[in-house]
């Protein structure tokens, strides 16, 4: 017979993932030829050695993956914001105290009613200080909300990512700016991070836009991987913190420059004294310039727009 006989039988194409017989070794070793051999296999099984590796927390969570937990925090949302075709990306940054007005009143109304029954608690009287102080500011939640519905209209509309709105994902400023963006039905991104205290995201974010970080590093690298404007508004350490390293970025030209843009001229100027530290030398006169005041939203929205169109750009490529 011929070898191209086409008469001749071929098998059927083997099954993935079962055999008419199974192999050796999956079954255990016989009882009959070893009575202790199971419960052997048992603690073999039971040692962490023979864990698969990315099922093994305790070793994901080791001093020597730490390289492999950098990378696959990074990729995790990376991955999934380009599923989502974000682009490009404004990032509002802001004080998770300010929150919107009638909460702050309900507050001040509390400690009021608590001072009155103990007006020597020099304590409560600080914290009602503190509380109104917040009250002055919270204006700073509807600009931003308003804020967020400029970025989320942006384009050709809320269904448009190509400019997407990015925060930490917290409350106070942060929840206000992805409000606002969900407020017009438009896509907004929350970049939260694990802490040793019990945290929640915000509840106006995209929910398959919401990334829990590791690493505050990622998290701030991811900020301003896709960035053309950072927002910020009054805040403490944490704004401040993610505020300055975007500066050192520009001024040492790590990055692009972008346009920055600070809410609340009155608070920033007490906040950073940037004219002191040009007195005193330790920067240099046009780092002035890397950013500027804003009180609206408006201004802040047409400021950006002004800003790429002074640079030869448009503010959504």
């Amino acid at each position: 017979m011929s070898s191209n006989d086409t008469s001749r039988k071929r098998p059927t194409p083997a099954k993935a993932h079962t055999r008419k017989e199974p192999l050796p070794w999956h079954r255990p070793k016989e009882p009959e030829d070893d009575p202790d051999a199971w419960a052997r296999v048992q603690a073999i099984m039971a040692s962490p050695t023979y864990m698969q590796a990315d099922e093994d927390v305790n070793f994901l969570d080791s001093y020597d993956t730490r390289g492999v937990r950098l990378q696959i925090d990074y990729l995790k949302p990376e991955l999934q914001l380009q599923r989502q075709n974000i682009e490009h990306t404004i990032v509002a940054f802001g004080s998770t105290r300010i929150k919107e007005p009638q909460a702050i009143q309900r507050r001040v109304e509390q400690l009021e009613r608590k001072l009155h029954d103990d007006p020597d608690n020099e304590e409560l009287r600080r914290k009602l200080a503190i509380a109104c102080r917040l009250l002055e500011k919270c204006h700073y939640y509807d600009v931003a909300r308003e804020f967020g519905r400029l970025v989320g209209n942006a384009g050709r509309g809320p269904a448009d990512n190509r400019l997407t709105l990015v925060t930490g994902g917290g409350p106070g400023i942060m929840e206000a700016a992805n409000r606002g963006a969900f407020d017009i039905g438009a896509t907004s991104v929350g970049l939260n991070i694990t802490l040793p205290h019990e945290q929640y995201p915000n509840p106006y974010i995209s929910p398959n836009l919401c990334f829990r970080f590791h690493y505050f590093a990622i998290r701030k690298l991811h900020f301003l991987l896709r960035a053309r404007a950072l927002v910020a508004f009054p805040g403490g350490f944490g704004t401040i913190d993610e505020l300055f390293e975007a500066l050192t970025l520009i001024q040492t030209r790590k990055i692009n420059p972008l346009p920055v843009v600070l809410v609340g001229e009155s608070f920033w100027r007490q906040a950073v004294n940037v004219d002191f530290l040009v007195d005193e030398g330790t920067i240099d006169p046009e780092d002035r310039e890397l950013f500027w005041y804003a009180e609206s939203a408006e201004e802040i929205w047409q400021s950006l727009v002004d800003w790429y169109a002074h640079n030869g750009h448009p503010l959504i490529p």
